[in-house]
C-alpha cells in the first residue's frame, strides 16, 4: 500500500480553510439565542455561519423526487432558527486550522425553546400512521383473500420481528474538499453519485448543472449513504462567504448527527399453509419510523413480493413520523431487515410441520413470479440449496439444543437470499482509441472498493481485444460521460451495457475510416468482430486489420466515440433476481450467553460472474455486514431528547476481525439469457438473510428463538 489515492479530505488547495459544524442538543423547536463572540474571537478563526448571517438558500432536492435529485432530506439548512432533530446543524466555524475550528466550535452556546417531540416508534404508533411510499408508488400489495386463507389454512403461524435502527460506519468518514473559481463551484466529494451531486448542490445554488464540477476518485465505502447531506451545502456557503477553500471532514460524531441510516422496523409475518406445507397464505406487515423531510420508509417487504409462491398475499407499510435525523438507504434497504422477518418465519413454520427448513423452502418455489406474475429471466435457487447444504454439512444437524461441546452449546440455521437485478437509465460510455493502440474507456461511474475499475477494464479489454494493461478506465468525475449511481447493485450492468454500444459505435466508425483499401472494406459492423487488436470478418477471419493501421492510413491520432446504454426495458417482460442460500453454525456459550460464529457457507446464483475474487469480496463483505446486523449493531437513541447515544465506533459495535468466521463463498456463474453481460448485481445480495440464518442456528442450539435484533447475551440467559 503506497498511500498515492488522494480521498475527499486529502486534497489541500492553497489558502485552504477548515470547517466544524455545531450540532443541536435537542429533537424539535428552535434556537432562541446563540452566543457566538467567543468563537468569533477565539485564534484563527475566519468565519461563524449562523442562520443569521448564512445566505438566503433553496432546499436540497430529495432523493427520488427529480432525476437527479440526491438530497439525503429538504430541511433548510441554516434558513431559520427551527430545529427539526438531535443533531441538526445549527452553525459553522472556518478557522485556519482543523483544531482551531473545533475549538471555537466548543465556545458556541446555544438557548433553545424546546417542543414536545416524537422519538419513540411507541409514540410515532399513538400519533397515528400512514401506508407507505417506497418508490414513488404505496408499500401496499394485496392479491387473492389472504384472511381468508390464513383463517382456513391447515398450518397457521404469526409472530412480531424487529429490528433497530443502524447508522452507516464507512471506513472513510463524509468528507469535502471545495472552492469557487469565477462562479462556479469544484468539489472533490466522497460520493457515489457525482451526477446527482452536481444536479442538486447546483440547485440549493441556483446554477446550472454545468457549474458544478465534483470528482471523487476514490472511495472509502458508502453503502448508500454518500450521496448530499448538509455539510457539502454548509462547506460550499463558507467557501462562498470567505473567497477561499474549504474542507469539512465530518467526526465519526459528526457522520451519526447528521447522516441518516436504516430505520427501525416492527414486522408481522403470518403464514398459512396446507397439509403438505405448501403456502396459502403470506402476510408480511408491520410499522418503521422515518422524519417527515425524506422519501423512504425501509421496503422491508421486498424479499416477500418474489421469494415464494403462494396462494394469497398481504404486504404492508405503515410509517410512524418522528423527529429524527431522516432515515436513508443502506445496503440492500429492505431486503436486509426484511430477510430477517421472512425467513425467521419459515423457519419457524417448518419446524411447526416437521419438515426439513430447506425442504419446506423448495416445496414453495414459485414457477413466476408471485407478484407480477412474470416468469424469471433465470433462477437457479434449488441449485444454491443443495450445492451449499451439501459443502456445509447440513445432513449433521440435530434437533434444538441437543449439540453440545463443553460449555458450547452448537446449532446449524439456514436461509434463503435474494435481491432485484436493476439497471438505471442513463448509461453511458466513452471509448478514445489511439493510434499506438491503446484504449482510453471513460464512465461518470465510481468506485468503492468493490473492483468497479478492474471489472469495467475486463470488460473493454474482452470487448475490443485488447490486453488489459492497454486499457485506461476513467471514473469518478461528472464531467464524464453517463448518470449512473453506484447503488441498487445495478453499475455494473449499467456501465457494462454502455461499454458494450461504445465498442459497437467504436466498430461502425472504424469500418468507415478503414475505407476500400482495407481487407474490410464492404462489411458491416455485424460482419465483423473484435480480435487480436482490430477488427476481423467474422466468415473469413484472415480479412483482418489492426486499429493502428485503419487510424494511420485514416490519418488519425485517436478516435472518439460515446455510447449510450438503451433504456432498461428487459425487467418489463421478465423477473430477474439473485439469490443465494446461506448456511450458519452458531455457538451458544451456556454460561454467558455468548454467541460465535464459526463458519459460513453461502450458494450464489448471481449469473454470470465478471471477476470471481471482487465478487467474492463483494459477498463476504455483505455477510460480515450482516454478521453485525445480526449479533451487535444498534444505534441507542436517548427517548427524552432523541440523541443518538452510542456516535462512536467504541460503543456502536461493529465485527472485528476475530468475529468473522471461516465464510466460504459458491457461485453457480449460470449467465442471466437476459441481462446485457449475463451478470446480476452481487454488492447487496450479501447482508440479506444472513441475520435470519444466524437466529435460526442459535434456536438450533439453544432452543431460544430471538425475534428482536440484535441477539445480544442478555436475551439469552
Amino acid at each position: 500500500m503506497r498511500g498515492a489515492a488522494t480521498f475527499a479530505a486529502e486534497f489541500a488547495p492553497e489558502n485552504m480553510a477548515y470547517a466544524a459544524v455545531v450540532f443541536a442538543t435537542i429533537a424539535r423547536g428552535r434556537v432562541t439565542a446563540l452566543d457566538i463572540a467567543a468563537a468569533t474571537g477565539a485564534p484563527g478563526v475566519v468565519l461563524v455561519l449562523t442562520h443569521e448571517n448564512a445566505p438566503r438558500l433553496k432546499p436540497m432536492p430529495l432523493f427520488m423526487t427529480a432525476g437527479k435529485a440526491g438530497g439525503g432530506d429538504d430541511l433548510p439548512i441554516l434558513q431559520d432558527a427551527e430545529v427539526h432533530y438531535n443533531g441538526q446543524p445549527i452553525a459553522l466555524v472556518l478557522a485556519e486550522t482543523l483544531e482551531q475550528a473545533e475549538h471555537a466550535a466548543s465556545l458556541i452556546e446555544a438557548t433553545y425553546e424546546i417542543d414536545e417531540a416524537v422519538t419513540t416508534l411507541e409514540a410515532g404508533k399513538a400519533r397515528g400512521t400512514r401506508t407507505g411510499i417506497a418508490f414513488g408508488q404505496p408499500a401496499h400489495v394485496e392479491i387473492g383473500k389472504p384472511e381468508d386463507e390464513l383463517a382456513t389454512a391447515a398450518h397457521r403461524f404469526e409472530a412480531t420481528y424487529t429490528t433497530p435502527r443502524h447508522n452507516h460506519n464507512a471506513i472513510e468518514p463524509h468528507a469535502v474538499t471545495l472552492y469557487w473559481q469565477d462562479g462556479e463551484l469544484y468539489m472533490h466529494d466522497a460520493v457515489q453519485a457525482v451526477n446527482h451531486v452536481a444536479w442538486s448542490v447546483g440547485s440549493v445554488f441556483g446554477l446550472g448543472e454545468d457549474k458544478v464540477h465534483v470528482t471523487s476518485p476514490y472511495v472509502g465505502g458508502g453503502f448508500g449513504s454518500k450521496v448530499l447531506w448538509s455539510h457539502q451545502i454548509l462547506a460550499a456557503v463558507a467557501a462562498r462567504e470567505a473567497g477561499r477553500p474549504v474542507r469539512l471532514s465530518l467526526s465519526r460524531e459528526g457522520v451519526y448527527r447528521t447522516v441518516g441510516g436504516r430505520a427501525q422496523t416492527e414486522q408481522r409475518v403470518a403464514l398459512g399453509a396446507d397439509a403438505q406445507g405448501r403456502l396459502q397464505a403470506l402476510q408480511h406487515t408491520g410499522t418503521v419510523i422515518m422524519s417527515a423531510h425524506n422519501a423512504l420508509p425501509e421496503p422491508f417487504i421486498l424479499s416477500a413480493q418474489s421469494s415464494y409462491a403462494t396462494k394469497s398475499m398481504l404486504l404492508d407499510i405503515q410509517v410512524a413520523t418522528l423527529d429524527m435525523l431522516a432515515n436513508t438507504f443502506m445496503r440492500a434497504p429492505g431486503e436486509a431487515v426484511g430477510s430477517f422477518g421472512l425467513e425467521s418465519a419459515m423457519d419457524e413454520l417448518a419446524e411447526r410441520l416437521g419438515i426439513d427448513p430447506i425442504e419446506l423452502r423448495i416445496r414453495n418455489e414459485p414457477e413466476k413470479d408471485p407478484m407480477k406474475g412474470l416468469p424469471f429471466s433465470s433462477r437457479q435457487v434449488v441449485w444454491c440449496w443443495r450445492t451449499a447444504a451439501e459443502r456445509f454439512g447440513w445432513d449433521k444437524r440435530q434437533a434444538p439444543g441437543l449439540r453440545r461441546e463443553g460449555e458450547w452449546l452448537v446449532g446449524l440455521g439456514c436461509a434463503m437470499a435474494g435481491y432485484p437485478y436493476q439497471r438505471m437509465p442513463g448509461g453511458a460510455a466513452g471509448i478514445t482509441l489511439t493510434a499506438d493502440g491503446r484504449a482510453q474507456v471513460s464512465v461518470a461511474a465510481h468506485e468503492m472498493g468493490m473492483g468497479t475499475s478492474t471489472v469495467h477494464t475486463q470488460v473493454a479489454a474482452d470487448r475490443l481485444a485488447l490486453p488489459m494493461d492497454a486499457i485506461e478506465f476513467r471514473y469518478g468525475d461528472n464531467a464524464l460521460p453517463g448518470v449512473v449511481l453506484a447503488g441498487g447493485s445495478q453499475q455494473t450492468a449499467s456501465v457494462g451495457s454502455a461499454i458494450i454500444v461504445a465498442t459497437r459505435e467504436l466498430v461502425k466508425e472504424l469500418l468507415q475510416l478503414a475505407g476500400n483499401a482495407s481487407p474490410l472494406a464492404g462489411l458491416s459492423a455485424d460482419e465483423v468482430g473484435t480480435t487480436h487488436g482490430g477488427l476481423a470478418s467474422l466468415a473469413d477471419p484472415q480479412r483482418y486489420e489492426s486499429y493502428a493501421s485503419i487510424l494511420s492510413r485514416a490519418g488519425r491520432f485517436e478516435l472518439s466515440v460515446v455510447g449510450q446504454a438503451p433504456m432498461p426495458g428487459e425487467g418489463m417482460h421478465w423477473s430477474m433476481h439473485s439469490h443465494g442460500a446461506i448456511f450458519v453454525e452458531a455457538r451458544v456459550n451456556a454460561v454467558t450467553g455468548e454467541v460465535r460464529v464459526p463458519r459460513l457457507t453461502g450458494a450464489y446464483d448471481c449469473g454470470r460472474i465478471l471477476n470471481p475474487k471482487t465478487a467474492t469480496s463483494q459477498l463476504r463483505g455483505g455477510i460480515i455486514m450482516g454478521l453485525g446486523a445480526a449479533l451487535m449493531e444498534e444505534t441507542q437513541v436517548d427517548p427524552r431528547n432523541g440523541r443518538i447515544m452510542n456516535a462512536s465506533l467504541s460503543e456502536y459495535h461493529l465485527p472485528v476481525h476475530l468475529d468473522v468466521p471461516d465464510i466460504e463463498v459458491i457461485f453457480s456463474d449460470i449467465p442471466d439469457p437476459v441481462s446485457p453481460m449475463g451478470a446480476r448485481g452481487i454488492g447487496e445480495i450479501g447482508i440479506t438473510g444472513v441475520s435470519a440464518a444466524v437466529a435460526n442456528a442459535v434456536y438450533n442450539a439453544t432452543g431460544k428463538r430471538v425475534r428482536d435484533l440484535p441477539i445480544t447475551l442478555d436475551k439469552l440467559l
